[in-house]
């Protein structure tokens, strides 16, 4: 099942041995998939950093970075198999960053209220907090997306 909270009202070139397969579709979107090993969160965090630099949305890199760490550090800690990463840049959205990362695992991450000497926990609280929306849905052949958006400076 998958859950729904007040942000999240609608379904919705790293070091290339650490990469399985990179997908770039142009100006507008490109997919990552990395395999599952602790390389993954530095490879995917180069992989994002670079473009956005290329699209000039330099201003983005460090939180899209950040976001995009946590979400993989997750995936590595609960699901076997590769993991995805998308940047898209939707057309019909101006102003608008969408960040996915996919998984094998079907199940949806859940949010908890790590206590304050818990050294885990907190990532999907960094991501509700630092973007305008997110949420999960089904992968598109299996698996689970974690997304969110960022807005774009003008």
């Amino acid at each position: 099942m998958w859950s729904l909270t007040p942000r999240n009202r609608t379904w919705a070139n790293p070091l290339a041995w650490e990469v399985i397969g990179v997908i770039d579709t142009g100006g507008d979107c490109a997919d990552w998939t990395f395999p599952a090993e602790a390389g993954a969160v530095r490879a995917a965090r180069a992989a994002v950093r670079g473009r956005l630099r290329d699209w000039g949305l330099d201003s983005l890199a460090d939180l899209t970075a950040l976001l995009v760490s946590e979400l993989v550090t997750n995936s590595l800690r609960h699901a076997t198999g590769p993991i995805g990463v998308r940047l898209v840049r939707p057309a019909d959205l101006d102003g608008v960053l969408l960040v996915e990362v996919s998984d094998p695992l079907p199940d949806p991450p859940r949010e908890r209220a790590p206590h304050p000497e818990d050294e885990s926990g907190r990532g999907l609280q960094l991501v509700a907090h630092s973007s305008r929306r997110w949420g999960t849905r089904p992968g598109r052949s299996s698996g689970k997306t974690v997304w969110f958006e960022l807005a774009v400076p003008q």
